[in-house]
């Protein structure tokens, strides 16, 4: 990624007036922005919500989005395409205003991180009479300058404890502390508490009910829990793990003073850790060989736990896959067709967790022309996602749909890996171009194609579009009324195609 850093005096920003930055001279796909002190004093301009259009104030729209204050400071900057429709809103003291259309956009993330770690993380500790009060605080000490590392902050990763004892016992919450002082507060006032070192009941808690959302669990945002051991568990850990594994969460396990070969005998299981893991691959499991060693482990530990492609546990269908949809605006579909077309999109995407890092979903609608109604990363959440389809205004016109998988592809997944990129295709009559050729060029890009037919759109088409099989990708209604009953298999099929290939 290349990434530019501007920096803004108070001067600067008075003479800028509204710290306009036209994102299209950038040669940038990221660039961070250092925004003055009380700049919005003076006029700013905002266009947009969430994704600003580049004639936009950038700290203005920091502002708005929530992620700079009075005090100024880095926000980094998101180089997008242009798009129609950016909406007007009010927050944190803004109004943006409402723009029909601009050639290049923005968005925003808070700060210049030497890694994006945007987790939720459960921290197990270790409060059993194995541990005792010494090792005990110093285990504190150990999870604090951890949680610094981290960099804990309200869009950042999230962390909550669980103390595992002869009951596990809930310390705080992913939300409770979501700033640095009151978290490290927090783990300084935590007290021992003795007893069996029951880990697998800790595990078993932590994994039924502390990712949910009404304890704080984000959508989207992969589930880490990270389980501290002084020497061995007093209880069996694999149902507990098992239960872990299927929720989604990403176990490890961090190791401190193994058992000496004269205490083995006392072990119950001595391959739990190989047991207790997301993965036993080595990733998950963190040996240290004691509590006064600790400090040179914590950078390497916080690169594994912030590890997005690592985190095989959490790599589901539905919080990992890109999805383009591809929508036939011709005029043989109609006004109220097209309406039925994106209540059947918005019906998939609803299916998946959108989110900065988790599902993306964008759009093109296509006649003789295309046009990227939005892009993957436009939208960070799956609400705003559901608007932008449904606020999509019908084009009009002809049909080329094998010019418009061509462009859909080389605009849309031009910056996404293979393996997790989808394509539906939507379209309700013959093309008056060749899909064969942009469709083939597509999947030897690593996109999976959906063809999905209404009325008089040619089978022969249709599965000249879609990916092997052909009969599992390849869907087709008389009447638009019945697209709903296309949502389940699709989903369905995307997962499977997922799975497959990761």
């Amino acid at each position: 990624m290349l990434l530019l850093l501007l920096t803004f005096t108070f001067d600067i920003c008075l003479y800028f007036y509204n710290l306009y930055i036209f994102l299209p001279l950038f040669i940038f796909d990221t660039v961070v922005v250092l925004c003055p002190p009380q700049c919005t004093q003076w006029r700013t301009s905002v266009f947009g919500t969430g994704v600003y259009a580049a004639v936009s104030s950038i700290c203005g729209a920091a502002v708005h989005r929530g992620i700079l204050g009075p005090a100024g400071g880095p926000v980094r900057v998101h180089r997008l395409q242009g798009r129609h429709n950016y909406i007007s809103s009010y927050a944190h003291g803004i109004h943006s205003q409402a723009l029909s259309h601009w050639t290049a956009s923005f968005s925003l993330t808070s700060r210049w991180n030497h890694f994006d770690c945007q987790m939720d993380i459960a921290m197990v500790i270790d409060s059993s009479s194995n541990i005792g009060q010494r090792r005990f605080n110093l285990q504190k000490n150990f999870i604090a300058k951890l949680a610094a590392m981290l960099r804990v902050g309200p869009i950042g990763p999230h962390i909550g404890l669980i103390q595992a004892s002869d009951s596990p016992r809930t310390e705080f919450l992913l939300t409770n502390y979501t700033q640095p002082k009151e978290l490290l507060f927090a783990i300084k006032e935590l007290a021992y508490l003795g007893g069996d070192s029951n880990t697998g009941k800790a595990i078993m808690h932590t994994a039924e009910t502390f990712f949910s959302q009404e304890n704080g669990g984000r959508r989207g945002h992969p589930r880490v829990m990270m389980v501290l051991i002084d020497g061995w568990p007093s209880d069996d850990l694999d149902q507990a793990a098992m239960l872990a594994r299927e929720s989604g969460i990403n176990v490890f396990l961090v190791s401190v003073a193994k058992p000496a070969p004269e205490e083995l005998s006392m072990v119950r299981d001595k391959d739990f850790m190989k047991k207790a893991v997301c993965k036993d691959n080595g990733f998950f499991s963190y040996p240290i060989p004691s509590w006064f060693s600790t400090t040179k482990h914590i950078r390497p530990l916080t690169q594994r736990l912030c590890s997005l492609d690592g985190l095989l546990c959490s790599k589901t269908c539905y919080n990992s896959v890109n999805i383009g949809f591809l929508i036939d605006g011709s005029s043989s579909v109609g006004d109220g067709n097209f309406q039925l077309v994106l209540e059947f999109l918005a019906g998939i995407a609803r299916s998946f967790e959108v989110s900065d890092v988790g599902a993306h979903i964008g759009a093109v609608q296509f006649t003789y022309e295309q046009r990227l109604e939005f892009g993957l990363s436009d939208y960070s959440n799956k609400d705003d996602a559901i608007n932008a389809l449904r606020r999509i205004s019908y084009m009009s016109g002809g049909t080329s749909t094998g010019s418009a998988i061509s462009y859909t592809t080389q605009n849309l997944f031009r910056r996404t890996g293979p393996g997790r990129n989808f394509l539906i295709v939507v379209t309700d009559g013959q093309s008056y171009d060749d899909v064969r050729g942009p469709a083939m060029a597509a999947h030897k890009q690593g996109i999976t194609i959906f063809s999905v037919g209404v009325a008089w759109a040619p089978l022969d088409d249709l599965k000249a579009m879609s990916s092997e099989p052909k009969d599992t990708h390849t869907f087709f209604t008389r009447e638009f009324s019945g697209l709903s009953e296309f949502i389940p298999p699709l989903v369905r099929g995307i997962c499977r195609d997922f799975t497959e290939n990761n």
